[in-house]
């Protein structure tokens, strides 16, 4: 009858039902698990031996007394013996791997974003474009015209411009040691400072102002980033790391490269405000070669003073840090100091 079979249904639980490794989903009406799994299995093609279904959400096991609770179509994962599931956080994990950023999931991004007016979504789905539509792999001009827009023609490779970019910051602290010049009174320390410039930007020269910081192609010791181009905030001036995570890959993107120029290296121990006016003092009563110009030139020029950060974490205060007095004059021009000494003193003693 008519009844009989309308019984016979309702005790059928409609519901969605999917693998761990294929968006699509299928609608299953069974009875119980143990039918939910036997036609499941020959859907998605799994085996039926070790087979078992959990909550898409959470990853919560669907045993035959959670079954009859269910709300109708209920989104479900079918998982073989091996698999797991630890709910919609899995799919995440599977959307950030790059071998599954095919065209139709920059396809469907683009699609809805077009149709997105909540600003907030079309930040979210612009920035999983960004990634989505990521060419680091591309390192040539000729494979990544857009990349080069804008830049000179004279650079044929990404890794050269990241190069010159690098070189051209630090040519920039050059610059500024340079001007503090101007305001020196005396003409023997002005003298002897001018020397200590040359010096510094000799030593620079020959380390190809560092550029290596920037270029992926140089060796790991030697560059900022992975050997893909992916650049870390290394935290603030006060911070062993950057607490907001922060990372960039300017390689991949002509827009994550001119978003890249807002990073700055920035000094720990300050260059304005106290690596230069140390300088100075120092050569109040020294000679340029008395200087430990390493040490000068290392806070100035390299790694060890200064540390990649993203714009947030660039904090202009004052730093409050000094240089280490014990590093500021070379050691053999202090014995050399302590020897004219006890000569004087012996000297007078006669």
């Amino acid at each position: 009858t008519e009844s009989s079979v309308m019984a016979a249904l309702l005790k059928y639980k409609p519901v969605k039902i999917r693998s761990c490794k294929v968006d699509r989903k299928y609608g299953v009406a069974a009875k119980d698990v143990k039918e939910l799994l036997k036609k499941g299995c020959k859907l998605l093609q799994l085996p039926l031996y070790g087979a078992h279904v959990c909550l898409y959400s959470d990853g919560t096991k669907v045993t035959e007394e959670f079954f009859p609770t269910l709300p109708d179509n209920t989104e479900l994962v079918l998982l073989s013996r091996e698999e797991t599931w630890s709910g919609v956080i899995c799919d995440i994990g599977q959307l950030l791997s790059t071998d599954r950023h095919g065209d139709g999931l920059i396809e469907a991004a683009k699609s809805l974003l077009y149709d997105e007016q909540s600003p907030k979504r079309r930040k979210i789905l612009t920035d999983l474009l960004l990634n989505l539509e990521d060419r680091s792999e591309l390192e040539s001009r000729e494979d990544d015209e857009d990349w080069f827009q804008g830049v000179d023609a004279r650079f044929k490779t990404k890794s050269a411009y990241m190069k010159f970019n690098c070189e051209s910051r630090i040519r920039g602290y050059v610059k500024e040691v340079d001007h503090a010049t101007r305001s020196i009174q005396k003409a023997k320390v002005k003298a002897e400072y001018v020397k200590t410039s040359k010096c510094l930007a000799e030593m620079l020269k020959a380390a190809r102002y560092n550029g290596c910081y920037f270029d992926r192609t140089e060796k790991e010791r030697d560059r900022l980033c992975t050997q893909e181009g992916w650049f870390t905030c290394q935290g603030t001036f006060d911070q062993d790391v950057c607490q907001s995570l922060h990372s960039i890959n300017p390689y991949g993107s002509r827009e994550s490269r001119i978003v890249f120029s807002t990073w700055n290296l920035d000094h720990r121990i300050e260059k304005k405000r106290t690596i230069i006016p140390a300088l100075l003092q120092a050569l109040e009563n020294h000679k340029s070669t008395e200087l430990n110009l390493n040490y000068f030139y290392r806070l100035l020029f390299t790694r060890d003073n200064l540390k990649l950060v993203h714009i947030v974490c660039h904090k202009k205060g004052a730093h409050n840090l000094s240089c280490d007095t014990k590093k500021i004059l070379r050691i053999a021009s202090n014995s050399k100091k302590g020897h004219h000494e006890a000569k004087g003193k012996k000297k007078r003693l006669m």
